[in-house]
């Protein structure tokens, strides 16, 4: 049930989408402890974006779970994934981190909770 959505400013931001989504998809699966079976990831490219007055490349991650999220550590190391696999600087990064109570996520017509 991890939900990691990652918009950057440009096509270009972001080397190989497939390899990144599924590096994400473990990374999350391993920081949440939950099974990887139920990480999904999107990645959306070419938004119109800012950050701090500028058009330089940008990137905002949502990340949603129930539970199992620990901010601190959890950033750090999206961070440094996403700057190491794209040309985004890690303080031209911010993240969203949302725990979702379990009845309010919907799977294979029913809910968590």
């Amino acid at each position: 049930m991890p939900f990691i959505q990652i918009n950057t400013s440009s096509k270009s931001d972001v080397e190989n989408v497939d390899l990144l989504q599924k590096d994400i998809s473990k990374m999350v699966a391993d920081l949440t402890g939950k099974p990887e079976n139920y990480v999904m990831t999107m990645i959306q490219r070419d938004n119109k974006m800012t950050f701090a007055g500028s058009d330089e490349p940008c990137c905002f991650i949502n990340v949603k779970s129930i539970g199992s999220l620990t901010p601190s550590s959890m950033s750090k190391s999206l961070c440094e994934l996403i700057a190491s696999k794209t040309n985004i600087n890690k303080n031209r990064i911010y993240i969203e981190f949302i725990d979702v109570k379990a009845s309010n996520w919907g799977f294979n017509s029913s809910t968590f909770g």
